[in-house]
């Protein structure tokens, strides 16, 4: 079978977090045998920004850990008409140019003979719902979103049954505890700033009860102003920048613990949604605290797979249990790796593609992409 993805980078995850859910799943599909391209812009923002904040030695990371994949910048549309002549399955991000979702939708309504979905990862459905109609669609076979609530939404929209709910998972062949243990100290969290979001979220949920549970607090991340800095200095957070995606798990293998601090759009207006870096966290088997976060899919086991705080004193009660309890804090890190394990690894997620692939293309024409 030929794949080829349409993504804004594959190179680089500088505030780009589909990147790491993509890096894992295409490499799924390499390693089965498959014909995998991704197509990227030449030069998006992303990677601009990467290169230059840390040169190219920003992407040593990323080429050292994925050697199988090899993205294809495009200049033009016909460079993109040439990789999906020949496809039997495209994905098209929605961090694409919408010229390109209608270019590429026109094909398929030509007479493509390629399967051609829409992947939508983040919350602009909700949050800026005209940004996602102005795409033009028509001629796709599906969308793909990664969360039931989104799924939703796409539905009233008129998707019907064309909608499949395809959450995002952790690279368990990357993503997974240290094979030799080391010391562990403090806490970590990596995340970006964002647009206010959640700013007050991380001040309440992970600043102060980090402090107060008496924990050192590496943060990781980019698009922090001048004002975030000055916040996170004044409660003694170390700020440590950018971290490429692919040395998380050297990161968390250092510390005792993390914290999810959910963005406001997957608390109030599509829940059940959680972020890449859970998925990450329970495979390196880190002992993970959530800020209040409605686990309505029955993803994880709230509780066993990671402990859930109301507010800032419930978080900092947490937080001191796991420094001075190792019993529960072991146990914690086993049951959410478990889980990680037997439901939310890319493998499984490359499985659940490969059979939505096989509802919407006819018998004969999979037999011919096998």
């Amino acid at each position: 079978m030929k794949l080829v993805y349409f993504t804004h980078s594959l190179r680089s995850c500088w505030n780009h977090g589909n990147a790491h859910f993509l890096r894992g799943v295409l490499r799924e599909f390499s390693l089965r045998g498959d014909d995998v391209v991704a197509m990227e812009p030449a030069a998006p923002w992303s990677l601009q920004n990467l290169l230059q904040d840390h040169g190219p030695a920003g992407l040593d990371a990323f080429r050292a850990a994925y050697p199988e994949l090899v993205s294809q910048p495009y200049e033009t549309f016909a460079d993109c008409e040439a990789a999906v002549a020949d496809a039997d399955l495209v994905i098209v991000h929605e961090w694409n140019d919408p010229a390109l979702v209608a270019a590429l939708g026109k094909l398929r309504r030509q007479g493509g003979r390629f399967t051609l979905l829409f992947h939508d990862t983040h919350h602009r459905a909700v949050s800026d719902p005209q940004a996602i109609r102005a795409f033009d669609l028509d001629g796709y076979d599906g969308i793909l979103a990664f969360g039931e609530a989104l799924s939703e939404v796409y539905r009233q929209w008129g998707w019907g049954r064309r909608v499949w709910t395809w959450h995002e998972a952790a690279d368990t062949r990357h993503f997974h505890p240290p094979v030799q243990a080391g010391l562990r100290a403090g806490l970590v969290w990596i995340g970006n700033w964002g647009d206010g979001e959640r700013s007050e979220e991380i001040e309440s949920l992970l600043l102060r009860p980090a402090r107060d549970a008496g924990l050192a607090l590496d943060i990781h991340g980019v698009r922090y102003p001048d004002e975030a800095l000055a916040r996170l200095a004044a409660y003694g957070a170390r700020f440590r920048g950018w971290l490429p995606n692919a040395s998380a798990p050297a990161v968390f293998a250092r510390h005792l613990a993390t914290v999810h601090v959910p963005r406001r759009f997957y608390v109030t207006m599509l829940p059940g949604i959680p972020t890449i870096r859970v998925f990450e966290a329970l495979a390196c088997g880190i002992p993970l605290v959530s800020a209040p976060w409605q686990d309505s899919e029955h993803l994880f086991r709230p509780g066993q797979d990671f402990m859930t705080a109301a507010n800032g004193a419930e978080m900092t009660r947490h937080l001191k249990a796991l420094r001075h309890e190792p019993e529960m804090s072991a146990a914690l890190a086993a049951n959410g790796l478990a889980t990680i394990r037997s439901r939310h690894s890319c493998a499984h997620r490359m499985r659940e593609l490969l059979a939505i692939f096989a509802e919407l293309r006819p018998q004969g024409m999979m037999e011919n992409a096998a």
